[in-house]
């Protein structure tokens, strides 16, 4: 907090009422071997004056650097009439709305947030948000085991494709609850699903699909939609909601479609912060309505008639009991859906086509730029969205911190996720990067590889 009012006179007076003697005894059922002494890596207390020049001070080493660097997080224009709005004080202070009558606007904003992501991933309902796309597949799971209860199976199998991080984000909060996440074959050659190494017999309650793949490749997501629908389980699918300017939604994959679709949401208006907050999103089919996580904002019309917006269903713990609550999502990101809703609002479907159209020229030029320099190649084949992954004669971090030298964040290494690959690096081109920032990122990695 940036104040705190009490006083120790307060605190004591405090204590008093509820009958403890000291801070310590308030908190004393927690057992001792969970405190510490110190906290270690955290510095000093600084003034507020210190604390301003120090924050300018690294708010300027940031600056000037061209930024190559993908994986799930995304340099994208953000038109200034998306902030300018979003940090309006009727947005920037209000609170998770849970008196429909006092919030209609932030609700009506969550309301046409829900409207604009079902229409972009091609399926029925859509959430109030969530904390990211990772904590999205998690949850995204456990909706996937109470929804279908055909499956005896608690095993979810992940295309190769699928962000390493959202595995192990999955793996810690649905792994208490006996879910377990293993990958599907890979073929080396693309980087994508090895069809010729499926077990038919496999029968999981949950098969996961990341279109684009994390290293940007394109995925059969019809036909292996299809493989997991035969054997009775449910498809989730990860998507980039910047890829679906171009791409089939995930409610058209295959013969049925996914049956629920999340992700990060971050590409949308949202920047990237030294990593937060973003926002995670989810969409499914409307026969599993009720098994979705968080809140689902509705419209409807008051005892006059009039267009009236509310919380339809919110099957939280803050609402009924915990052992009946969907989720335990304490708040939703708000701020970052209403500069997402605006973003959309303004971009509209034609201009994120554009933007994602920019973005696939801009990496096809860097990837052909950057693999005509001795010792640079493919790592595999086959088409890819913004994102491809590449091979390097020289180890990746010697490569990277080179670059950082010279104020180019060159991407992200790749190396110890993919051994097969050797020495790799996984780059990525928004619309944001000019020819000129590709000329300059290949001239210094040419400087770089011939030592």
């Amino acid at each position: 907090m940036p104040f705190i009012p009490h006083t120790e006179e307060d605190t004591r007076d405090m204590l008093a009422a509820v009958g403890a003697a000291s801070i310590d005894e308030l908190f004393d059922e927690v057992p001792p071997d969970l405190l510490i002494d110190t906290l270690e890596g955290v510095p000093d207390a600084m003034s507020e004056m210190a604390i301003g020049r120090l924050m300018r001070e690294r708010a300027e080493k940031d600056a000037g650097r061209l930024c190559f660097i993908g994986a799930g997080a995304y340099e994208h224009h953000i038109p200034s009439a998306v902030w300018e709005l979003t940090t309006r004080g009727e947005f920037y202070s209000a609170y998770t709305p849970y008196q429909a009558e006092a919030s209609q606007g932030t609700l009506q904003v969550i309301y046409e947030y829900q409207t604009m992501i079902t229409a972009l991933t091609g399926l029925d309902v859509s959430n109030a948000s969530l904390y990211d796309g990772a904590s999205a597949l998690a949850e995204a799971s456990l909706m996937a085991v109470r929804t279908n209860r055909k499956a005896k199976s608690t095993q979810v199998l992940l295309a190769p494709g699928v962000n390493p991080v959202y595995r192990k984000v999955a793996s810690a909060i649905a792994g208490t609850q006996n879910l377990v996440f293993d990958y599907l074959p890979r073929d080396p050659k693309t980087g994508n699903l090895d069809f010729g190494a499926l077990d038919d017999a496999a029968a999981p309650v949950a098969v996961v699909i990341q279109q684009p793949t994390f290293i940007g490749s394109l995925e059969d997501v019809d036909r292996l939609t299809d493989w997991a629908h035969a054997r009775g389980a449910f498809v989730i699918a990860i998507v980039n909601p910047t890829s679906l300017g171009l791409l089939r939604p995930p409610g058209a994959w295959g013969a049925e479609g996914a049956d629920i679709a999340c992700g990060e949401g971050q590409p949308l208006g949202v920047p990237l912060s030294a990593g937060g907050p973003y926002f995670g999103f989810m969409t499914a089919k409307s026969k599993y309505v009720r098994q979705m996580p968080g809140r689902i904002v509705g419209r409807t019309t008051d005892l006059d008639g009039k267009p009236g917006f509310t919380l339809t269903l919110q099957a939280r713990e803050q609402h009924i009991r915990r052992t009946k609550a969907t989720s335990n999502i304490c708040t939703n990101q708000g701020l970052m859906v209403t500069a997402a809703t605006i973003y959309m609002s303004l971009l509209g479907a034609e201009g994120l086509r554009r933007v994602a159209a920019a973005s696939v020229a801009n990496t096809k030029r860097l990837v052909a730029a950057l693999t005509a320099i001795d010792g640079v190649d493919r790592a595999v084949d086959g088409p890819f969205f913004h994102e491809a992954l590449l091979t390097l004669a020289r180890p990746t971090t010697e490569v990277l911190a080179a670059l950082a030298a010279e104020d180019i964040q060159g991407g992200y290494d790749t190396s110890a996720l993919y051994p097969e690959y050797g020495h790799s690096l996984l780059v990525c081109a928004t619309e944001t990067r000019t020819d000129a920032d590709i000329e300059r990122y290949a001239a210094a990695l040419g400087r770089v590889m011939a030592g």
